[in-house]
């Protein structure tokens, strides 16, 4: 069973556990600092928790900005991966920030692309780094 869990960030014990997950994809795996990693937005954010048979198997956030919505910090951890849970995390994400009606926006690694494609992302501008790391501001264009 896989599910989905929206929580703040005040839930400690489910920020806890997530803020492992970066850790282990954003700041070990991909070797983003931790100041990076780890903003003045995670108060904010709506955070979400993916449990695949009970066991934290990713996580992602988002929040408005004078753009406004984007979503940030997917990361899948590896054992997970390649195997629709990622979808799953992004189209629950979407499902809770259509209702906005507020343009939709991401920084996709490029290696995420397709993950984000296949949602209805369309890159736009140039490319351009942050953390160390290739990236396209991408887009909501619902179908």
């Amino acid at each position: 069973m896989t599910e989905v869990i929206q929580f703040k960030t005040s839930d400690k014990e489910k920020a806890s556990i997530v803020f492992n997950i970066r850790q282990r994809v954003f700041v070990d795996e991909q070797h983003v600092s931790r100041e990076e990693e780890y903003d003045e937005y995670e108060d904010e954010s709506m955070h979400y928790m993916l449990l695949v048979e009970k066991s934290p198997a990713g996580t992602a956030r988002w929040r408005f900005t004078n753009y406004g919505i984007k979503l940030e910090r997917f990361a899948v951890l590896p054992e997970f991966r390649k195997s629709g849970h990622g979808t799953l995390l992004l189209k629950k994400v979407l499902e809770d920030v259509i209702p906005f009606k507020k343009p939709i926006y991401l920084h996709a690694q490029v290696a995420a692309m397709n993950l984000y494609s296949r949602a209805g992302f369309k890159p736009e501008g140039d490319l351009f780094w942050e953390a160390n790391i290739p990236h396209y501001k991408m887009r909501f264009n619902p179908e």
